[in-house]
């Protein structure tokens, strides 16, 4: 049977904006993978999926058919993590039927005619049989904080999917606590006086990655390929670095994308960044409020205000956005893509996409010096900033899709 897997993002799209603005759903990263190699993974597949990629991120995110006249396609929501049981039961669905956790659709197994009708429609779930998991089957994303919540399981679940024993090797001066649960890939380079302490759970360093001297690691916590933790890092567990990326000073439960650096100190907690962020020497986060009440974070669109629930939540921003050094960086901060920041206090707790903010003013950063900018950082990372990219945040600057 030709079958063709579809990842597919829903209702809850709005609720990862602004790290969504410039990506699908299924790009966002927890653990050491993102959700769309999770996926690939899990069901061992190499070409067979695809993603449903909006129009604005066509180009830079590849909508490709893989499978030639397939006979079914096999629709998965991202949101929710692969868990080996809700897997069984993806690979075991019938036809026209569907898993359906509350209001979200997990998984469909759909004919071609009903996979062309939900991609110009939307999701009909009329004629198919639904069928409900087992709550300890499902394991959902639904907010952006749930990324730093799940953060240090699925560093180890990611590392079960790997499949693969680690090679052990000797490091001078390096001091292991229980090394069994420290993998390490080839090619990473572990300098002297570095401390990894996996007691609470594992440390994983990618491929190529570098760990300056006197660093110190705590897991469960992710160094991806080719990053580099300054001289003296301190990580703290459930934290991933993603790939080449450049960390120094302290970081606690956050999640740095890719291509994104703070190399300098200052600290960082229980916050998500996305890619080609540069946060400036000494940018502190706060990530608890003075009376330890819950934080209240504001939505992307409309400017409302929704109470996380959580005592402990940062900073999210956005794609290419940065920071002057010395910058503070209130609790629960929302700033979107290609903004920067160097404002004396603390700059507003909502910040639009493409904003140049100084002493709590914001004005518009203009759109040929915000892509001139783009173009720098990523050509010293040897990354073309192609036409599609430019279109894709041409897009994003001209749609109003910013809270102002």
């Amino acid at each position: 049977m030709k079958l063709q897997f579809t990842l597919f993002e829903d209702h809850c799209l709005e609720n990862f904006h602004p790290l969504t603005l410039t990506r699908p759903v299924y790009d966002l990263r927890v653990g050491i993978y993102t959700l769309e190699e999770k996926w690939k993974r899990a069901l061992n597949l190499t070409k067979e999926m695809t993603g449903l990629t909006r129009a604005n991120l066509k180009g830079v995110f590849p909508e490709n058919e893989i499978v030639q006249n397939p006979e079914f396609f096999l629709w998965v929501n991202p949101r929710f993590l692969p868990k080996r049981s809700l897997i069984n039961q993806i690979n075991n669905l019938n036809k026209n039927v569907a898993i359906q956790h509350k209001d979200s659709l997990i998984a469909a197994k759909i004919k071609p005619h009903t996979h062309n009708e939900w991609k110009i429609n939307g999701i009909d779930l009329t004629n198919l049989e639904t069928i409900a998991p087992s709550a300890n089957d499902v394991i959902e994303i639904r907010n952006l904080w749930d990324l730093f919540l799940q953060n240090g399981s699925e560093i180890s679940s990611d590392l079960q999917r790997i499949h693969r024993k680690f090679r052990q090797q000797n490091y001078d001066g390096v001091h292991f606590i229980n090394p069994d649960q420290v993998h390490i890939e080839e090619g990473a380079v572990i300098e002297p006086g570095v401390v990894l302490i996996a007691e609470k759970g594992p440390i994983y360093i990618g491929k190529n990655a570098h760990i300056m001297a006197n660093s110190v690691v705590r897991g469960p916590s992710a160094i991806c390929e080719q990053s580099v933790l300054k001289v003296g890092s301190k990580i703290y567990e459930d934290t991933t670095i993603g790939p080449v990326c450049k960390i120094g000073g302290e970081v606690a439960n956050s999640i740095f994308h890719s291509y994104s650096n703070k190399a300098h100190d200052g600290f960082v907690g229980n916050s998500l960044f996305g890619q080609w962020v540069n946060l400036g020497a000494d940018t502190n986060t706060s990530n608890l409020k003075n009376n330890y009440s819950t934080v209240k974070i504001s939505n992307w669109n409309d400017e409302s205000e929704t109470d996380s629930h959580q005592q402990f939540l940062g900073t999210i921003m956005g794609d290419h956005s940065k920071t002057a050094i010395n910058t503070m960086l209130n609790t629960g901060t929302v700033c979107g893509v290609s903004c920067n920041l160097f404002s004396e206090g603390f700059p507003p707790k909502l910040i639009p996409s493409f904003s140049w903010v100084a002493n709590n003013q914001i004005e518009t950063y203009r759109f040929d010096k915000s892509i001139e900018a783009m173009k720098k950082m990523m050509e010293r990372r040897s990354i073309e900033l192609t036409p599609a990219y430019k279109k894709m945040m041409e897009t994003l600057f001209e749609s109003g899709l910013t809270p102002y």
